[in-house]
């Protein structure tokens, strides 16, 4: 039998400890605020009176959101705890998204969409900043790794789920979304505050305690100016930025996808969920991996130099590809490009600040994350329609893909080479 150590290396007993198994159980959520709709978003045109040139909006209703949101509940989880903020994420994510089942016009579905976008910027930043209250060293890499293997995961399954279920009704993938609800009640009768553990909350490292909680509104702009300061400095506004670029490449991919396949290389929408699953399972076997590559370097530069390549390159082949092996070649490198490069960027992000700055921090990089995945599908559409008439709809198509491929790995890769010639991290005190 094989052993979670021979897959994920030592480090990997932290699957056995119920805090970790309870974020692994949250986690099933968020990833399918999009993945979900990657493969039906083409069956959703017609019910719901949109077009072909607007559907892609179901994508960066929800996306959009938490830009601005993931912030605020990254400074909230900072003062007030990890858990509260999850359960409300929980229950929130899963009314608005189930809700989108029972209305019947484009504008309807896309105000839910925005709503359940609050509901994401609430579970995220949040699991990842708890892994980093809980973990540290190559442990913390392996814990962020493995939650990511089980986006991963989620992201196959349910998919595959929805495209069956959208053959019954476009309603029925919505309802998937209700699985949020007993997972809530389990968060809500197991779930431990992580700060208690990791000696944040009522102290000085948690930033909720007799400074930081008394001060009030006086203590809230305090706490906002250190996330200032830290934001200032290079060292982690780079990362901020890295960790944003790399959801171009993936939300590229997940907009594109199914134009890919059946516009463009002339397959079925039931090929293009198989892709988008196995982009999705490669990701998750990538990522379990990323504290074995911790590990094995000192120095995380060069494997994040080299995985930014993976990614960005996976995608210009797939975009590129004449047949649907090569595509998948394609996703399949780019997949594990992005699973370890999320994942590593993660465990930097949480170790670059104090502790009580640390969900601020992590909040600004999930949140540059879906800025990006807001833009992108907005982008990646105008410059499909103004290279259509020059190029040729199939042409626009391989050539607007290929450049999300080479600015998400691009932009990473200026990011990182800025990052290791700027100074460590400076906090007062």
């Amino acid at each position: 039998m094989v052993s979670p150590s021979s897959i994920a290396g030592a480090d990997s007993g932290i699957v056995r400890e119920r805090p970790f198994q309870l974020l692994l159980l949250i986690n099933v959520l968020p990833p399918l605020g999009t993945a979900l709709l990657s493969p039906v978003l083409g069956s959703l045109v017609e019910p719901l009176g949109a077009s072909t040139a607007n559907i892609g909006l179901m994508m960066s209703a929800f996306t959009a959101p938490s830009i601005f949101v993931i912030p605020i509940a990254g400074v909230v989880s900072d003062r007030y705890g990890r858990r509260p903020v999850l359960l409300f994420g929980l229950v929130w994510f899963g009314l608005t998204g189930t809700a989108i089942a029972f209305v019947s016009t484009f504008g309807a579905a896309l105000a839910l969409r925005a709503l359940q976008g609050i509901g994401f910027a609430a579970l995220t930043p949040i699991i990842i900043t708890s892994l980093g209250d809980l973990y540290a060293g190559t442990k913390e890499a392996t814990a962020q790794g493995l939650r990511f293997t089980g986006s991963g995961l989620s992201q196959t399954a349910f998919p595959l789920a929805a495209g069956v279920l959208v053959g019954m009704a476009w309603q029925y993938p919505f309802l998937l979304y209700a699985v949020a609800f007993p997972i809530a009640a389990v968060v809500y009768l197991y779930f431990e505050e992580p700060l208690d553990e990791a000696g944040g909350v009522g102290d000085e490292a948690g930033g909720v305690g007799d400074e930081a909680g008394e001060g009030g509104e006086a203590g809230i702009r305090a706490q906002l100016g250190d996330m200032r300061g830290l934001v200032a400095q290079r060292r982690a506004w780079t990362m901020v930025v890295a960790r944003g670029s790399a959801n171009v490449a993936w939300f590229g991919f997940l907009t594109y996808n199914s134009i890919l396949v059946v516009d463009v290389l002339g397959h079925t929408p039931a090929e293009a969920g198989a892709l988008a699953a196995l982009a999705s399972l490669t990701y998750a076997l990538a990522a379990t991996q990323a504290g074995r590559i911790a590990e094995a370097f000192d120095d995380r530069l060069y494997p994040l130099l080299a995985l930014n390549l993976s990614m960005g390159a996976g995608l210009g082949l797939a975009f590129l590809a004449r047949s649907l092996a090569v595509a998948a070649v394609g996703v399949a490198l780019m997949g594990v490009g992005f699973g370890l490069v999320l994942s590593i960027y993660r465990s930097v992000i949480t170790a670059l600040p104090p502790p009580d700055l640390r969900g601020g921090l992590v909040s600004l990089g999930e949140g540059s994350g879906r800025a990006a995945a807001t833009a992108t599908p907005v982008v990646m559409g105008i410059a499909v329609a103004l290279a259509t008439r020059p190029l040729g709809f199939e042409a626009a198509v391989r050539a607007v893909g290929v450049g999300a491929g080479v600015v998400g790995a691009g932009v990473g890769i200026a990011c990182l080479l800025l990052m290791s010639a700027s100074p460590p991290i400076r906090t007062e005190g």
